[in-house]
């Protein structure tokens, strides 16, 4: 058991809501402290950023009472991400977004249909300055002095005694057998797709559980809108926070290359293919090219609110900590 778990069975609705507005209060007073500046965003959009994995709930023309010729389909937003970097592409300060967010098939005791995501762009920020502000938000909300920060492959070869990258599949597929025979023998060429499982199954609960862990510097194949990392050119500059065996954060130093911002999403489609998933309408071609000509050096990170007060609650269950229950 963590430091951060709690056994008290007395948790009723007050205590839900009044942990919560407490929370909330304190994420805005650290960004309107740095002068951020707070932003809201539209949840519905005719286009949406591209993942692989991620589904936005999508709803076309005619459920939405509009002529049918219009731009269709459109997506509840699984992320203010689009939105936030048009603000900054358009000359905004450092600013800062806490809103309902989206994500088809999304169920279970972390996740969720709509669930409450905190988003923030630093002006100017490198890698390592979104590393420190995120450092200082996971000391200031879990009320600890240290946050660890390790490489992705300091992580695999700590719990795993391999590198996840330069190690051969071959290994990496004998250690995933130890979760899942089939499993592993189906992702055999698939070094991201075995990635995951070890990650998921065998070193995510044990990362952040003395104090929060931000990990660093995942492979390029999972850069996501990330820029190359500039100390490995096989990774990337993205990072995510981990507390109590749990993802809280990922956070970019932001790509600003629109090639290389199309062949992100173009990979991304066709991983969407061969999954058998459906393909997501990328935002629209001028939309793309503002984010990438105009963004600003910037770091970005997204941070799920309602898994921060899972974990300063120690509960063990997204329904423990609201009201309002799937």
């Amino acid at each position: 058991m963590s430091k951060f778990d709690d056994e008290s069975s007395v948790y009723g609705v007050s205590e839900q809501l009044r942990e919560r507005s407490d929370l909330l209060t304190e994420l805005r007073q650290f960004f309107d402290r740095r002068d951020f500046i707070e932003v809201q965003t539209p949840c519905l959009a005719a286009g949406s950023i591209v993942d692989p994995f991620i589904d936005p709930i999508e709803l076309n023309a005619t459920a939405l009472g509009l002529p049918t010729n219009l731009s269709n389909p459109y997506y509840l937003q699984s992320s203010p991400e689009l939105w936030m970097k048009r603000l900054l592409s358009q000359g905004s300060p450092s600013i800062y977004g806490i809103s309902p967010a989206f994500r088809a098939g999304e169920s279970g005791s972390l996740h969720q249909l709509e669930f409450t995501m905190l988003e923030w762009y630093e002006l100017g920020a490198s890698e390592q300055d979104g590393i420190n502000l995120l450092s200082q938000l996971a000391r200031h909300v879990m009320r600890c002095e240290e946050v660890d920060v390790w490489d992705y492959r300091q992580v695999f070869q700590t719990y795993l005694g391999v590198d996840p990258i330069d190690d051969s599949k071959e290994a990496l597929v004998e250690i995933a057998s130890q979760c899942d025979q089939e499993l592993a023998k189906s992702l055999a060429t698939d070094r991201d797709g075995l990635l995951d499982v070890l990650l998921s199954e065998l070193i995510q609960p044990q990362l952040g559980v003395e104090r929060p862990l931000i990990v660093r510097n995942y492979p390029l194949t999972q850069a996501a809108l990330a820029k190359v990392a500039p100390d490995d050119p096989n990774c990337a500059s993205r990072f995510e926070l981990f507390v109590g065996g749990i993802e809280l954060a990922n956070g970019y130093d932001e790509l600003r290359d629109e090639k290389v911002l199309v062949e992100r999403i173009n990979k991304s489609q066709m991983k969407r293919l061969k999954a058998g998933l459906k393909l997501v309408r990328p935002p629209a071609e001028a939309v793309l090219a503002e984010i990438s000509h105009q963004l600003p050096q910037c770091a970005g990170v997204a941070l799920g609110v309602d898994r921060l007060h899972l974990v300063r609650s120690g509960k063990q269950s997204l329904n423990q900590i609201s009201p309002y229950h799937w």
